[in-house]
């Protein structure tokens, strides 16, 4: 039962940490609300269109981290335990359960009426701890996966679709990976926490999906937002040398 209970608060804890919208922190302390901007969403692709390339890669890293926390935590406190007899890891199940709950807590945040971000990238969190604490050979899905969306992003730019990429294969892996350990065990109890922790997989992606409807949309319109790498790498050199040209200015005011 306390197992049970454990797994309810860390749900809980997993959605509220969720809440934490690093987008919209990061774009206050420069002064500007990043949802007033752009496509209005606070998450990577639009801080880095609108704020530069580095303010979207910190918005991304940290984003990934709220994804990792909550499911690394669940690994540690509950791997070693089995569902009664059934042959179930416990951890397969809260894992996926504190996942999709953070996801749910970036895309529908309590604190700002249930108006939040698209969740990807702290899916791509959720979905490289998963399977990095299950082996090598799973994560490398997840990596994969990961340079497989930057490479399509930084030729085509569109980024929702390279979004779609960077998840929909660790989440397949994951579920072959349920099935691999389960698939052949005919107890009852573990047939039906392996259907549940695949729903949970399922929603995860689905989620991400349903909060890109809009995207989907303007891509099939031919209207969607371009997200052009190469244009944001050519911002941040242009800033770097104002910011080198002004600082040498000063200097020579100085001197």
């Amino acid at each position: 039962m306390i197992d049970w209970i454990l797994i309810g608060v860390f749900a809980i804890l997993s959605y509220l940490l969720g809440n934490v919208n690093w987008a919209i922190i990061i774009s206050k302390i420069k002064k500007v609300d990043i949802r007033s901007m752009g496509s209005g969403n606070p998450g990577t692709l639009n801080m880095s269109r609108n704020l530069g390339l580095k303010a979207g890669l910190l918005t991304f890293f940290l984003d990934i981290l709220k994804g990792v926390i909550p499911t690394l935590v669940a690994y540690f406190v509950f791997k070693d335990k089995l569902i009664y007899d059934s042959g179930f890891y416990l951890k397969d199940f809260a894992l996926y359960l504190c996942g999709f709950a953070v996801v749910i807590g970036h895309i529908y945040p309590v604190f700002m009426k249930f108006k939040g971000g698209k969740g990807i990238a702290t899916s791509i969190g959720v979905f490289l701890t998963i399977e990095a604490v299950n082996g090598w050979g799973w994560v490398a899905v997840a990596i994969m996966a990961l340079v497989a969306a930057a490479l399509f992003i930084y030729f085509t730019e569109f980024g929702a679709m390279g979004s779609f990429i960077a998840i929909t294969p660790p989440a397949i892996s994951g579920s072959i990976r349920l099935y691999v350990n389960y698939g052949a065990n005919v107890n009852t109890l573990c047939t039906v926490f392996f259907i549940l922790t695949s729903m949970l997989i399922f929603s995860i992606c689905l989620a991400t999906w349903f909060a890109h409807r809009k995207n989907i949309k303007r891509m099939l319109a031919g209207e969607e937002h371009p997200t052009s790498i190469k244009e944001m790498v050519v911002k941040m050199k242009a800033k770097k040398l104002q910011e080198k040209q002004k600082n040498a200015s000063n200097q020579d005011k100085i001197d």
